[in-house]
């Protein structure tokens, strides 16, 4: 399975179209015989018990599974009788379409797996609950205006699930220094930061607090730092007259040229071309 920050990269390049919500209870002799599924879909287990099998392996079906159906999986589902499925669904479409150094990325579902597949159990079941119950009754009305609110529901809830995982893989200490020296980095970035004071931060060796950051963010340290950076000094490109000397100084570099060689590697352009290319729109 992804780390959490890595689920988080590959969402966030997707683009999702909700093709049909629904919300169902099942009859005690509720049965699906083992065929191959032709659409994406998610289904939340809100009552009852069961078993759902996914190209031969068998799973509980219960309150607090999440299940995610890929085309061409081979499925067979069924109720226990005595306590009889209730479940949400979620059936989509989806492509990868995101902006990479200024050069945007299209590729569509046959060329990019989605990033869930199979059962996931949930510890916030009552808001995800609760976010299916809305896309379901959002499902049922028209406008654009409600689309617009169907989409941020959505993201609402995959945002919901990562942060859910999160919590599950990270605990106690370990979790409170991770998101200490996050935190850190966000409100003294402009300083001369380094590994081994942050990882100190941390009360954690260079090593360990380097792969244990990179598993929970999605980013190294240093590269986290970097974006931050990058991030900032783009405002200021496009909303300032500052010479590259001081933007490159406000952000944490003393020397302009390294910076203007971070700028690129990260941007695909120079911090000048990034200037002239935004500033001509940033008044639109």
């Amino acid at each position: 399975m992804l780390t959490p920050g890595e689920l988080a990269s590959r969402l966030n390049k997707l683009v999702i179209s909700i093709l049909i919500v629904g919300h169902r209870k099942c009859e005690t002799d509720w049965y699906q015989k083992a065929q191959p599924i032709k659409h994406h879909s998610v289904w939340l287990i809100i009552k009852g018990k069961g078993t759902f099998t996914i190209n031969g392996t068998h799973y509980p079906a219960e309150p607090g599974k999440l299940f995610w159906f890929a085309p061409g999986m081979v499925v067979e589902r069924t109720t226990d009788p005595e306590h009889p499925l209730e479940y949400y669904f979620i059936r989509f479409h989806y492509t990868e379409c995101y902006e990479d150094k200024e050069q945007w990325v299209y590729n569509n579902a046959s060329e990019t797996r989605f990033p869930l597949e199979g059962m996931y159990t949930v510890t916030n079941t009552p808001q995800l609950i609760y976010l299916f119950e809305q896309l379901d009754v959002l499902w049922k009305r028209r406008g654009h205006m409600t689309a617009m609110r169907r989409k941020i529901l959505l993201q609402e809830l995959l945002l919901t699930l990562v942060t859910d995982f999160r919590a599950q893989k990270i605990a106690g200490d370990t979790t409170a220094a991770i998101e200490l020296t996050q935190d850190y980095m966000i409100g003294h970035y402009q300083e001369p930061l380094t590994l081994e004071g942050l990882a100190q931060m941390a009360g954690l060796s260079v090593s360990h607090y380097s792969r244990l950051f990179k598993k929970y963010i999605g980013y190294s340290p240093i590269d986290y730092l970097t974006h931050l950076r990058v991030d900032r000094a783009k405002e200021l490109l496009v909303l300032s007259d500052y010479r590259l000397k001081s933007i490159a100084s406000s952000v944490g570099y003393t020397d302009e040229f390294y910076f203007s060689r971070i700028f690129k590697k990260v941007t695909g352009v120079s911090p000048r071309e990034y200037a002239k290319n935004h500033r001509m729109t940033s008044g639109n």
